[in-house]
């Protein structure tokens, strides 16, 4: 099986958009995916945060698009992600420096270190970085 390692270090709309469409694609084509969030990328999985990510400054324009193109919110597309297997991994020491605990996330995600998503990205055939 193809194995797909994502890095997710921003924390805004598009961001979050890009991670999630390609870890559904990817999972939804029998692949093997891992998304490791860390610094502001934290914010794609944060229980109040990912409900109302930024738009990126001066692109307000295309709320209406996503509205109009029926786009799944953040909170679909990670939920539907989870429900394909897709693993999400939070950087424990981002987590520490930003003083956040686990239970600030949503549901379902692993804590650990680089050591944990460079054990898996190792061998996969895929490495992205948003």
């Amino acid at each position: 099986m193809n194995k797909v390692a994502i890095i997710a270090s921003n924390g805004g709309l598009f961001d979050a958009y890009k991670v999630f469409n390609i870890a559904t694609a990817a999972a939804a084509s029998d692949q093997e995916v891992a998304i490791f969030f860390t610094f502001e990328g934290l914010n794609l999985i944060h229980k109040e945060s990912y409900k109302q990510l930024p738009m990126p400054e001066g692109k307000e324009h295309f709320a209406e698009g996503f509205a109009n193109a029926n786009v799944p919110a953040i909170p679909e597309l990670v939920a539907m992600a989870q429900e394909m297997g897709v693993k999400f991994i939070g950087c424990q020491m981002t987590m520490d420096v930003m003083g956040l605990e686990k239970d600030s996330f949503i549901d379902g995600i692993q804590v650990g270190g680089a050591v944990t998503f460079l054990e898996y990205a190792k061998d996969a055939d895929v490495t992205l970085t948003f």
